[in-house]
């Protein structure tokens, strides 16, 4: 099967509520996709976009999985239409989370965006360039992780944002509030992860392999 990246490198008008996930996708796993789905429901958006970093400033360039293979298994997990991988922080140039937010704010206007992660990465979020400026563009979404929890909870991050957490039975508001504002939504919880995937020698595609950088297209 021929993927194609659907979202414009300069943008549109669409008018519609987005999660952004972001990440190497080292590789990509069931765990991203239940996310994803996790947050369709629970946050009422009409997409999640798996933006696939180009590389990540925070890790280490040895034993990260060449481009174009880390965008194939990210393209396995995803539906085409409300689950969508995408190669867009590439063709924007940036590495920062903060820098690629602040570009797909100007060129989609009408979208409201959400940012998704998981409690591992809101925890480390105070190691990110520009993480006070980046709470303060987009609603985050938290997700549970296995052991790092309270970690999350008891963070820099959720300390700074103290008195804008939203109530996890009210996240179907998030999208449309003001920043900084963020909610945990806690619920089952997923433990894979890309490292224990690539310490057992495999690379997810749904099949076990990644698929073939050629078959890969991107969308202007």
């Amino acid at each position: 099967m021929v993927w194609r990246d659907t979202i414009p490198t300069w943008g549109d008008h669409r008018i519609a509520r987005i999660g952004l996930l972001g990440g190497s996708f080292n590789p990509a796993h069931p765990g991203h996709q239940t996310i994803a789905r996790r947050a369709l429901v629970a946050l009422g958006l009409d997409q999640v976009w798996l933006m696939v970093s180009p590389g990540n400033p925070l890790k280490s360039a040895e034993g990260m999985a060449p481009f174009g293979r880390r965008l194939a298994s990210a393209a396995s997990l995803a539906d085409g239409r409300r689950l969508i991988a995408t190669d867009i922080e590439a063709r924007l140039g940036t590495r920062y989370t903060f820098d690629t937010l602040g570009k797909l704010q100007i060129r989609f206007p009408n979208v409201h965006f959400v940012w998704l992660t998981g409690a591992d990465g809101f925890a480390t979020l105070p190691k990110w360039k520009g993480w006070k400026r980046l709470l303060h563009r987009v609603p985050v979404a938290v997700m549970p992780r296995p052991g790092q929890n309270m970690r999350a909870l008891r963070g820099a991050a959720a300390q700074y944002l103290a008195h804008c957490r939203l109530p996890a039975r009210q996240a179907r508001l998030l999208p449309d509030l003001s920043p900084p504002v963020w909610a945990f939504l806690p619920g089952r919880q997923n433990g894979i992860s890309a490292t224990s995937i690539r310490q057992r020698g495999g690379f997810w595609d749904g099949a076990g392999h990644a698929s073939a950088p050629d078959m890969l297209n991107s969308g202007e």
